[in-house]
Formats: C-alpha cells, sequence, structure tokens
C-alpha cells in the first residue's frame, strides 16, 4: 500500500504488492493504532486524529518452497466519530449501543483490500499456475467491549468479484496496561473461509494439474489464530509497536498440492508520530 502521497514513481504491481502486505498489516494492528489514537488528549468534543509512522512486516506464506516475505511498510492512520482509516482499510462507523458503564457494543460497515494470492514466479510449486488476485472486501463489523474481553464478529464478501468468496472472523482479546506507557493485548481467533476462497487460493484446475500438482477442489475450512500486540507509548506523539501472530491451517487447506505447512506466521514492528 503506498499509505502517503510521495512524488515516487512505482510500477501498478509494486503499488499492489505494497498494498497487499499493508492489508495484513491492518488486521495485525489496527486495533493497537486506535489505541494509540483514543489516548486523552485535549478536552473539548471528539476531533479528528491521524498518524504517521514506518513498519516493518515478515510473513511465511503456506505454498511449498516459497520464500518469507519481507517488507518495509509507510504508515497512514486517521480516526474520528465517523470514520477510521488505516492504509487500505476504511471503517465507516454506525450508531453505538452503550450497555452498561462498562460495556458497549460498536457496529461499523468495512471495505478493505485483501492481498492474498500468488503469481506463477513466487514458488517452483506455482509455476505454470494462473495468477490467483486479491481484491476488494466489503461487508459488516460488530465490537462488543467490556472491562473483561472485547469480542469482535466481522464478515466479509469479495467485491472484486475474483475469489467470489466470502470469510467470517470472530477474535477475543483483553488489554493489561503497564503504566502510563506500555499495552500489552494477547489474542485468539477464528476465521472461516467459504469454500471459493479456498479453492480459488489453494485449489489447482484441472488445466493447471501436473504429475506432482494434481487437480484440487477446495472446501470451506476455518483457521485457529493466535497472537499478541504490544505497544510502548514514549509520551503522546510517539509511539512503537509489535504485533506476532500464527494461524493453523484447516485440513481443507493443508491438504492442498500447493501446501507444504501447518501453520504460517507474522511479524510486524512499526513506529508512529501522532500529529493530534
Amino acid at each position: 500500500m503506498p499509505l502517503p502521497h510521495q512524488p515516487v514513481l512505482i510500477s501498478h504491481g509494486s503499488a499492489l504488492r505494497m498494498a497487499a502486505v499493508s492489508a495484513l498489516v491492518v488486521g495485525l494492528c489496527a486495533s493497537a493504532v486506535t489505541a494509540v489514537a483514543a489516548e486523552p488528549t485535549d478536552v473539548g468534543p471528539p476531533s479528528t486524529s491521524w498518524s504517521l509512522g514506518l513498519g516493518g512486516m515478515s510473513r511465511q506464506k503456506p505454498y511449498a518452497g516459497i520464500d518469507r516475505e519481507n517488507k518495509a511498510i509507510p504508515l497512514l492512520q486517521l480516526e474520528n466519530k465517523y470514520v477510521h482509516i488505516f492504509g487500505p482499510v476504511i471503517e465507516l462507523k454506525l450508531p453505538s449501543l452503550d450497555i452498561s458503564d462498562s460495556q458497549k457494543l460498536n457496529f461499523s460497515i468495512v471495505g478493505k483490500y485483501d492481498g492474498s494470492g500468488h503469481e506463477a514466479d513466487d514458488a517452483p510449486i506455482l509455476d505454470g499456475m494462473s495468477k490467483r488476485k486479491g481484491g476488494f472486501w466489503a461487508g459488516a463489523k460488530m465490537e462488543w467491549s467490556s472491562d473483561l474481553v472485547d469480542v469482535s464478529a466481522e464478515w466479509l464478501a469479495d467485491a472484486s468479484g475474483n475469489s467470489k468468496g466470502q470469510r467470517f472472523n470472530l477474535g477475543l482479546e483483553r488489554t493489561w496496561r503497564f503504566g502510563r506507557h506500555m499495552m500489552l493485548t494477547p489474542r485468539v481467533g477464528a476465521s472461516w473461509q467459504d469454500k471459493k476462497y479456498v479453492d480459488y487460493y489453494f485449489g489447482v484446475r484441472d488445466d493447471e494439474a501436473r504429475i506432482d500438482r494434481p487437480a484440487y477442489e477446495g472446501k470451506s475450512g476455518v483457521n485457529a489464530e493466535v497472537g499478541a500486540r504490544g505497544i510502548y507509548m514514549f509520551d503522546k506523539r510517539h509511539s512503537v509497536l509489535l504485533d506476532v501472530e500464527v494461524s493453523s491451517l484447516p485440513k481443507e487447506i493443508k491438504d492442498s498440492p500447493l501446501v507444504d505447512r501447518s501453520t504460517e506466521n507474522r511479524v510486524f514492528f512499526g513506529y508512529l508520530y501522532r500529529f493530534r
């Protein structure tokens, strides 16, 4: 994603690759950035906060023989009471529901660019296969916030029509604060992908089959995910964050002849400067 506008000429393919990686970063640390933006500053009505920064992303995809992907990523965040933008993710906030002093339901409409997919030159096992594209996804999100735990549920559909798939994500997390500067948020989650999604990204079509890559039709499956996010705020302007996540792949993906791993993992480290 090139997030901030920069006077740099890059190829269309490079821009899509950057956007793909940035979409993953959003999934990992958007809530951490929201936590930074939520730190109290001035007394008065809610205003827009925005931040700029730089991050590094390292990810291991499950495709056989594929190299670990390492990227440097520019970061841009903007939030107010109506909208939350972080990279290629836009959340339009709907009216929330206050259940009690310690419980609240938040609702939003979500749009995001997703970087799933592969190209023939990404790994030898993919040689000769048609490109699987990422795409723009849209859907809805609900969050239940409480003193005990925060629960989120998100449904997304492939609005770009590449995979024509759907996904449903369920997550639980809790944030502990250590003094005024440090927060730690462990989390667990599950991500359901429908048959069209799995078949598009991990299936092998009849005309792509070969001796070491038989035809394969994907089926729906559920990823189990565990991760932790840490953020250290030097002051209300400067902060750094670290996020790690490991996903256990379902049988429906592990059985694909394109895959030789049972898990995939991601690590992200970033710095943000908050302007207001």
